[in-house]
C-alpha cells in the first residue's frame, strides 16, 4: 500500500466510527466521460453533487456514501486513481 494510503487509513481509523458516511471530493477535467467514470464507482444511495469551475475547465464532484471501513474508502480511491486527470481532495 502506498504511504499516502497508509497515512489516510490511520486518520480514518482514529477519526471515524465505522460504518460511517464518508465524503469523497474530486476534481476532474470537464469531460462527461470522466465524470461518468467517477459516478459509476458509487452506489445508487450515494449523494452526488457537482460544480463547474469558474473557467469551465474542471468539475468538482462531492459524493457522500456509507462506507463499512477505512479499507473500503481506500479501495474506492485506488479504483478512481486510474482516471486520467483526476485529483482527490
Amino acid at each position: 500500500m502506498h504511504k499516502d494510503y497508509i497515512a489516510l487509513k490511520e486518520k480514518l481509523e482514529k477519526g471515524f466510527s465505522w460504518p460511517s458516511v464518508y465524503l469523497f471530493k474530486f476534481i476532474v477535467p470537464a469531460d462527461n466521460h470522466r465524470i461518468a467514470l467517477v459516478e459509476k464507482e458509487f452506489g445508487d444511495t450515494a449523494q452526488l453533487t457537482t460544480r463547474e469551475s469558474s473557467n469551465g475547465k474542471y468539475i468538482s464532484i462531492s459524493i457522500k456514501e456509507v462506507m463499512i471501513s477505512p479499507d473500503e474508502v481506500i479501495k474506492k480511491y485506488q479504483k478512481l486513481d486510474g482516471i486520467e486527470g483526476i485529483m482527490s481532495l
